[in-house]
């Protein structure tokens, strides 16, 4: 049985906070496409795997609140708050901790992520790694 949309977009954001990049990759199209604030693009699901498990290392509480999700066909959009705190040489320390707003378009298909699209101020944690040096 083929999931929907919203549920697969449920689903990895569920992988998201639970920092399990090979949920992630389980979900992702072969050729899914990460693009991120900046525009910046990582094509390929091995490569966002590994992308996954480097940020979880550098944030490793990271994860996305839904607040509203919005569904039209195979996209979803995801409005919430990211969170979490940057890991400075491998300590959670409380002054690196942020959240933003974020909104994610995600476009699925049959059943898996082929697009994962952050909408987010990134500056607080960009901050927090200025300052920990």
């Amino acid at each position: 049985m083929e999931s929907s949309p919203e549920t697969v977009a449920q689903a990895f954001v569920r992988a998201i906070n639970r920092q399990d990049a090979d949920e992630l990759a389980a979900l992702m199209a072969p050729e899914h496409r990460f693009v991120d604030s900046l525009a910046n693009r990582v094509e390929g699901r091995e490569k966002m795997r590994a992308g996954w498990t480097g940020y979880f290392k550098m944030v490793p509480d990271y994860s996305i609140a839904v607040e509203e999700t919005f569904c039209d066909g195979p996209v979803v959009v995801l409005l919430g708050i990211a969170k979490g705190t940057y890991a400075s040489a491998g300590e959670l320390k409380p002054e690196n901790r942020w959240k933003t707003p974020v909104a994610i378009r995600v476009h699925v298909a049959d059943g898996l992520v082929v697009e994962w699209r952050v909408f987010a101020d990134n500056e607080p944690l960009r901050e927090r790694m200025r300052k920990s040096g």
